[in-house]
């Protein structure tokens, strides 16, 4: 990663803003959480989990939410060291947001919430991914598009940046005026979309789809309106196949009798290929507690499956962080 120094002086190149570098720095935060060993989400995620965050609020910080799911602790640490105990204040599900609410002032100056419907191919942005002068790397916006992830999880206009920055989880992405763009996912070998393993990158989930759920996160910790239905599958797509990779231990879709390596061929009728098709298909349905039927083939037969679906809040523990 570059220093601050050689950052900021590409940076100028690209029409950054200068002035707000040490307040843009002051907003970005070190989170660490602490999961029980018998969590739903230990055995994926790891039960020590480290990331990034950025101030948006007083006392509020924004992150990526698998870092402090089922979190019994989370601690949050500025630039200049000093750790301060957060609650998770809200963890919204549909765009992966985990929301933070510091136990105590922790300085800083909050990160303006930007328009990133407005970055777009070849825009430069500054990924910052952990706090302090030397976490800042200045990326490009490859590829703007649907990203489908195959744990019923989709955005319809993900942002995928390049090079690839190691630091990505909860890592702010930062306009030309030290806004707030967007907010580390993933790591991704075709972040340019080709298909390839040419252009390794970042996948950001867009700022814009915190706005209008943002006063409903603070008030009461999750989105306003009924939740998706949640099957707790896991699926591949492979050439128009979806291959089931992983049924959730105790939740709706093992309850239902689906296995690993069954091939979802139907939705309620209709075909499904893609892992788009298929969500698109489930959440259209209703809300969480829908019956869902699916047609799928185990080895040589073909299957009726029903499957109860839930919201899936009710499947993760309750952190005690919150």
């Amino acid at each position: 990663m570059r220093t601050l120094v050689a950052t900021l002086a590409l940076a100028a190149s690209t029409a950054f803003a200068q002035p707000s570098a040490e307040e843009t720095l002051s907003a970005v935060v070190g989170v660490s959480s602490k999961v029980a060993s018998g969590a739903r989400s230990a055995a994926t995620l790891g039960t020590q989990r480290r990331g990034t965050g950025a101030l948006i609020r007083e006392q509020y910080v924004l992150t990526i939410g698998y870092l402090v799911m089922e979190a019994e602790s989370v601690e949050v640490t500025s630039s200049d060291g000093r750790t301060v105990p957060a609650t998770l204040a809200a963890f919204d599900h549909a765009s992966g947001f985990g929301l933070l609410k510091l136990s105590a002032p922790l300085g800083g100056t909050p990160l303006a919430l930007g328009d990133s419907a407005s970055l777009g191919e070849n825009d430069p942005a500054m990924v910052i991914s952990a706090p302090g002068r030397e976490g800042a790397s200045i990326v490009r916006v490859v590829s703007r598009r649907r990203f489908s992830g195959g744990w019923e999880y989709m955005l319809e206009s993900a942002i995928f940046t390049h090079p690839a920055v190691p630091e990505w989880s909860g890592a702010p992405l930062i306009g030309p005026k030290g806004e707030l763009l967007g907010i580390g996912s993933l790591i991704v070998a075709d972040a340019d979309g080709q298909g390839g393993a040419q252009t390794p990158g970042n996948m950001f989930v867009p700022i814009d789809l915190l706005k209008p759920i943002l006063p409903d996160l603070i008030a009461s910790g999750r989105r306003k309106g009924p939740a998706r239905p949640w099957l707790g599958v896991s699926t591949d797509e492979v050439r128009g196949h979806l291959f089931v990779s992983r049924v959730s231990p105790g939740g709706p879709a093992e309850r239902a009798g689906l296995r690993a390596d069954d091939i979802v061929l139907t939705v309620a009728g209709d075909e499904v290929h893609s892992l788009a098709e298929f969500y698109s298909r489930i959440w259209s349905r209703g809300a969480a507690g829908v019956e869902v039927p699916l047609r799928v083939l185990r080895g040589a037969q073909v299957r009726s499956v029903t499957v109860r679906s839930i919201d899936r809040a009710q499947y993760f523990k309750a952190s005690t962080a919150y």
